[in-house]
C-alpha cells in the first residue's frame, strides 16, 4: 500500500514518471553595468514575505539592479515563444509571486518561456507619474531577450510582454514606444528591436488621459503597435475604462485586440483560482495565443 501511495503521489506531481523536470531558473542582469537614469539612492533592496495568516504575497522593494529571471518549459512542451513579465505594484513595489513567479509557471504550462523582469521601483526622488527608469529597463529587457533567441532556442518573432496594473501600463508603454529609446544605447544589444510581438495587459493602470476618453500621452497607439489581449474586472477601483479605451484605440488603428471585462473580481486577482469568472482569464489568454499562432512549434505547424 505504501508503494502504491508513493507512486500515486509521483504521478500526480509529475504527470508521468518519465516527464522532464523544469530547468532551474537563470537570472541575469538587464544592464552590463550601472543602470542608466539613476537620480538618487533608494536604500537596499528588500524582499518581504507575506505575514502568517495573511494573503500569500511576496513583495520586492527598492530595486536598483534590474534583472531577468528565465523560467523555461520542459523541452517536450516548449513552443519557442517567450514572454517578459512585468509585475504590478503602483511603481512603488513589485508583487513578486502573485504577478510574477506564478505567471512564469503558468506560461511554462502552455509551452512558453516566462521571463520575469525585476524593474526599478520606487519612483526616484519623489517623482510622479510613470518612472522613466522602468521604461528603460523594459525596453532593454525585450531587446536582451530577443538577442538571446538563438542561444535560448526562442523564436525572435514571438517575444511578447505581459503586465499587471502598473506593470500593465509598463507593458503598454513599451509596446507603443518601441520606435524611440528612453536611454542612450549602451552596446550592440540596443540595436536589437525592443518591440514586443504581442502584449497582454491585465487590469492595466494609468492608460487614460485627463478627459478619460483618450489615452494618456505616453501611450502612442499606431498601426504598428503589436496585437494585444486585455483583461479587467468591471468593479476594479482602477477603472476598466483603462482597458476599454485601449482596446478602442487599438481597433481604430487596425491592430488586432481581444478584450475581456468580467462583472466582478476587483483588482489584483492575478491568476489564482477563485469563484470569480475573472479567474478563467488564463485559459482565455492561452486560447487567444493559440488562435494567433503564437504557440505553434516547428514540429506541429510547418505552414507559413
Amino acid at each position: 500500500m505504501r508503494h502504491v501511495l508513493l507512486l500515486t503521489v509521483l504521478v500526480f506531481a509529475g504527470g508521468r514518471l518519465t516527464a522532464q523536470a523544469p530547468e532551474k531558473p537563470l537570472t541575469l542582469d538587464v544592464w552590463p553595468g550601472k543602470a542608466p537614469g539613476e537620480t538618487g539612492a533608494v536604500g537596499p533592496e528588500k524582499v518581504t514575505p507575506s505575514k502568517p495568516g495573511a494573503r500569500p504575497l511576496t513583495i520586492v522593494a527598492n530595486v536598483t539592479r534590474p534583472t531577468l529571471t528565465v523560467y523555461r518549459p520542459t523541452k517536450d512542451k516548449d513552443t519557442g515563444a517567450a514572454v517578459v513579465i512585468a509585475p504590478g505594484g503602483g511603481y512603488n513595489i513589485l508583487a513578486w509571486d502573485l504577478e510574477g513567479e506564478e505567471v512564469a509557471r503558468w506560461l511554462n504550462s502552455v509551452g512558453v518561456t516566462g521571463i520575469l523582469l525585476k524593474y526599478r521601483v520606487p519612483r526616484r526622488s519623489g517623482g510622479k507619474g510613470a518612472p522613466p527608469q522602468a521604461q528603460m529597463d523594459a525596453q532593454r529587457a525585450v531587446s536582451l531577450v530577443r538577442s538571446k533567441a538563438g542561444e535560448w532556442s526562442l523564436d525572435a518573432k514571438r517575444i511578447g510582454m505581459l503586465g499587471f496594473s502598473a506593470g500593465g501600463h509598463l507593458t503598454a508603454w513599451t509596446a507603443t514606444n518601441f520606435d524611440k529609446r528612453a536611454y542612450e544605447p549602451v552596446d550592440e544589444i540596443d540595436k536589437v528591436s525592443c518591440r514586443p510581438d504581442f502584449a497582454v495587459l491585465v487590469y492595466p493602470a494609468y492608460l487614460l488621459g485627463k478627459d478619460r476618453r483618450e489615452l494618456a500621452p505616453d501611450i502612442r497607439v499606431t498601426k504598428d503597435s503589436p496585437q494585444m489581449f486585455l483583461v479587467h474586472a468591471a468593479n476594479d477601483p482602477i477603472s476598466a475604462d483603462n482597458s476599454i479605451i485601449m482596446d478602442l484605440f487599438l481597433r481604430k488603428a487596425g491592430v488586432s485586440a481581444e478584450l475581456h471585462v468580467y462583472a466582478s473580481g476587483g483588482h489584483g486577482f492575478g491568476l489564482r483560482p477563485s469563484a470569480e469568472p475573472c479567474s478563467t482569464w488564463p485559459q482565455r489568454c492561452a486560447d487567444w495565443m493559440r488562435s494567433r499562432r503564437l504557440l505553434k512549434t516547428a514540429s506541429t505547424d510547418s505552414s507559413p
